[in-house]
């Protein structure tokens, strides 16, 4: 059987490194990408390209070095994102902006870049990397659910849009993983003189330890691995602790007031 040529973004390290390692030991042609080569000069998992989600001349020029090595793309992980948490109010424009540019607008440029190879293979799937936060509004982190929550809903978009094309795309939405995420993520500063510096202080202090103390990324990439090996993808897929996972339940069924006491709670807020 001919070996499926996988594209990841933010594939150098966290987890879409482990999507990359997982998936070239099951014997699939792995690329990964990272904004800056120069910074993994020894990188050796699998093949790493050049591309920054933000740059249209970035993407182009990896997908065309893509094709000129592989001479195609059967599946794309838009995994690359970052992390952002703050007071919505204290937040600068600046960073929600650069945000979205990269959880939101950057799969969107990814798409539209693998697309036209897909319909000429009649054949493709795209997995999009959100976030269980991506359901719920969650306080001090509104942004990046926002981000997420938005991917979410453009994916059940291009689905059907692309339904005749033999294209499947869909979402993969992890919970906490122990990665790197914190350390490149903005976060606005917990001011001495803000009204939200108690509060946040606390939350991001929780935030910090729920990443910390995450599961291992690898459970991300069993899933992608199963995701792939289906025929027909369902549109949301999820990965995570059971509670994590319950909570999205939760949602769904308790009054929204009821479910904001729950996050209160949790937050001690």
């Amino acid at each position: 059987m001919e070996q499926k040529v996988v594209l990841i973004t933010g594939g150098s390290s966290g987890i879409g490194k482990s999507i990359g390692i997982f998936l070239k030991s099951k014997g699939f042609i792995v690329y990964g990408t990272t904004r800056s080569k120069a910074k993994y000069p020894n990188f050796d998992a699998f093949n790493l390209l050049e591309l920054d989600v933000k740059k249209e001349d970035t993407i182009a020029l990896a997908i065309t070095e893509l094709l000129k090595r592989e001479g195609k793309i059967d599946v794309l992980v838009n995994n690359a994102g970052v992390g952002i948490t703050g007071p919505i109010e204290e937040t600068p424009d600046v960073e929600i902006s650069k945000a979205f540019d990269t959880n939101f607008h950057g799969p969107i440029r990814m798409m539209k870049a693998v697309l036209p190879q897909m319909r000429l293979q009649k054949a493709g799937l795209i997995i999009n990397i959100t976030s269980i936060a991506g359901y719920m509004g969650l306080p001090y982190r509104g942004i990046y659910s926002a981000s997420k929550g938005a991917l979410e809903l453009v994916t059940e978009a291009m689905r059907m849009e692309t339904k005749d094309f033999g294209v499947h795309i869909t979402n993969l939405a992890p919970g906490d993983f122990a990665t790197n995420i914190a350390s490149g993520r903005y976060h606005s500063p917990v001011l001495t003189n803000s009204a939200y510096q108690k509060p946040y202080g606390a939350t991001l202090e929780a935030i910090n330890n729920d990443v910390d103390s995450g599961g291992d990324p690898i459970q991300v990439a069993h899933k992608v691995f199963k995701i792939i090996k289906t025929p027909k993808p369902k549109v949301h897929y999820k990965v995570g602790d059971f509670m994590q996972k319950f909570s999205l339940l939760l949602k769904k069924i308790l009054p929204d007031k009821v479910y904001e006491k729950l996050l209160l709670n949790h937050y001690k807020l």
